[in-house]
């Protein structure tokens, strides 16, 4: 029962702290959160193998620099270790910052879907509410649905760097 407990002590307070986290994003880069939704309205799939495709590229080649450069193992020493761990850090950093970016207009798209006549303030709110709920369910949360939506977040934000904004004359 502890366990419980403490399982769902988690889930709050990491709700809590996405709120936060999801709305400073939404207010300090809303143009290519905005962008980045558009993404994933309009090319869920596209964004899906985007993303996917990416985090296998870069997430194997920061595994490897990670593995290079263990300290256990002892495989490098010395500054190669610490030429090595840098671009390890800047890949792990830069795919963080993508699934960040793409989280939040995921939870703010979710928001407008599901509740469509609060204001955008409770729209971002519950929407990140119900993404960690969804995440939180057992197995086909966390194996299923976070993959899916992590990696589609992913390709959302890259196919937003690359979107036109169009403008009217």
């Amino acid at each position: 029962m502890n366990e419980l407990f403490r399982l769902v002590l988690w889930v709050i307070v990491l709700a809590i702290t996405l709120i936060g986290f999801f709305l400073v994003l939404g207010v300090l880069f809303p143009t290519q959160l905005g962008k980045t939704r558009t993404a994933l309205q309009s090319m869920p799939g596209r964004a899906f193998l985007l993303g996917l495709v990416n985090f296998a590229f870069f997430g194997l080649i920061d595994f490897f620099l990670f593995f290079l450069t263990d300290a256990g193992a002892g495989r490098v020493t010395g500054v190669l270790r610490g030429i090595l761990f840098f671009p390890a850090l800047i890949i792990l950093a830069l795919l963080a910052i993508t699934l960040s970016m793409g989280l939040t207009s995921m939870s703010k798209m979710l928001g407008e879907r599901i509740l469509p006549d609060l204001s955008s303030l409770k729209q971002a709110i519950w929407g990140c509410v119900f993404l960690v709920l969804a995440c939180a369910v057992p197995f086909v949360g966390w194996f299923l649905l976070l993959p899916y939506i992590g990696l589609m977040s992913i390709g959302a934000f890259l196919l937003s760097l690359f979107q036109r904004t169009t403008t009217t004359q």
